[in-house]
């Protein structure tokens, strides 16, 4: 793998770097997309803005619910351990990701950020379909950062990879792991081009979010069983992603035909 790389004396993480591609190109293939709708290029860039604000503090507040033992075992023996050990614990426990959480963030910022900017003309159903677009499109580019930073690994396997010497995450050296990073990554590339052109064919159109949440989720369903980091919040035998992607698929389920039917009324 290659998880750094060094800039004047600085460590430069690839998972960050591909994310910086990730948005980069996302917004590039989102002010295309804008122009069915007439959307203002400017309007467009405020709400991504407020979407990746929201995604940040989300993805971050899912991070932690995978770390919940950890909070209450911490608070309940607080007296023994310290207050002094507060931020340490914390920094820990919400330092890092989730995607779900980002998702669902970034969807939430996106409908606040619409119905309170009351000076915009941009339509929350076509901003929605355009982020349902997106959004596996910048997932193939974090998965690929997963898989060369060495993070959400996947089970130890006769295929895949051997990765030897990784500083930033030294639980994944010398054992030989199933690429599952990749092939997640080939997954959202396949959703991406489908509902690019269910997009472009002005299928389901403001409908797209819904289809995206009944993908996508039996995808990341399956592929948390070959997921081998630690880090996966079990409850009752299930991650705390394949919760999430039963939730969403469920809501998607009723959402879909409810919002089929209101576009058919007069």
């Amino acid at each position: 793998m290659f998880p750094s790389f060094e800039i004047f004396g600085r460590q430069i993480g690839m998972y960050g770097v591909m994310t910086v591609i990730g948005f980069a190109v996302c917004f590039l293939v989102g002010s295309r997309l804008i122009k069915r709708f007439d959307i203002d290029i400017y309007d467009f860039a405020l709400t991504m803005i407020a979407a990746v604000i929201s995604l940040l503090i989300f993805s971050c507040l899912v991070y932690g619910m995978t770390h919940i033992r950890l909070l209450i075992n911490y608070f309940a023996h607080i007296n023994e351990i310290g207050v002094d050990k507060l931020w340490e614990v914390l920094k820990y426990c919400f330092g890092g990701i989730v995607f779900y959480g980002g998702f669902i963030g970034g969807g939430i910022g996106i409908l606040v950020y619409t119905k309170f900017n009351k000076s915009m003309r941009i339509h929350r159903d076509h901003i929605l379909d355009i982020y349902a677009v997106l959004t596996p499109l910048f997932h193939v580019f974090g998965r690929i950062g997963c898989f060369l930073g060495g993070c959400c690994y996947g089970v130890e396997s006769e295929f895949g990879f051997t990765v030897h010497n990784n500083t930033i995450n030294p639980a994944i050296n010398d054992v030989n792991r199933f690429p599952i990073q990749l092939v997640e990554s080939a997954c959202n590339l396949l959703i991406f081009l489908l509902l690019l052109y269910l997009f472009k064919k002005s299928i389901l159109e403001n409908r797209l979010i819904y289809i995206y949440m009944l993908i996508y989720p039996v995808v990341r369903f399956i592929t948390e069983f070959f997921r081998g980091d630690e880090i996966r919040g079990f409850f009752f035998g299930l991650s705390t992603s394949q919760w999430i992607s039963i939730f969403l698929f469920v809501f998607a389920l009723i959402m879909l035909p409810i919002k089929t039917r209101k576009m058919k009324q007069p």
